[in-house]
């Protein structure tokens, strides 16, 4: 796997970490009233998916191993573009069942690159 792969990769596996760090021992009411932990997560959920969408472009067989590649994607450019429209329930959710799978993910991935060496 190309270096440049490995670096976007590191980028949202560092961002997904971060997000699951924040919230450890918060709960969704945290989330809607803090708003430092609410910057702090969507920004980290920009990292995901600005790193996942020039993944796709480059090294799209790469970012074709991440099961929500495009969700991802999409909700990056709903916290960018809708920003109003984000329902925090919802992240919430992502965060609670959506982040760990991709944690997952992102290890296997970057420790299968590492093997390739």
């Amino acid at each position: 796997m190309p270096p440049e792969a490995r670096k976007l990769l590191a980028d949202m596996l560092n961002a997904a970490e971060a997000v699951q760090h924040f919230v450890a021992g918060k709960t969704l009411d945290n989330l809607r009233i803090d708003d430092v932990l609410r910057s702090s997560v969507y920004f980290k959920f920009v990292i995901m998916g600005e790193a996942l969408a020039k993944l796709r472009r480059s090294f799209p067989t790469v970012a074709d191993q991440i099961t929500e590649s495009r969700r991802i994607v999409a909700f990056r450019n709903q916290i960018i573009h809708g920003y109003g429209l984000i329902d925090d329930e919802i992240t919430w959710r992502i965060i609670e069942a959506k982040v760990p799978v991709l944690v997952q993910e992102l290890v296997a991935l970057l420790a299968s690159a590492s093997a390739d060496f």
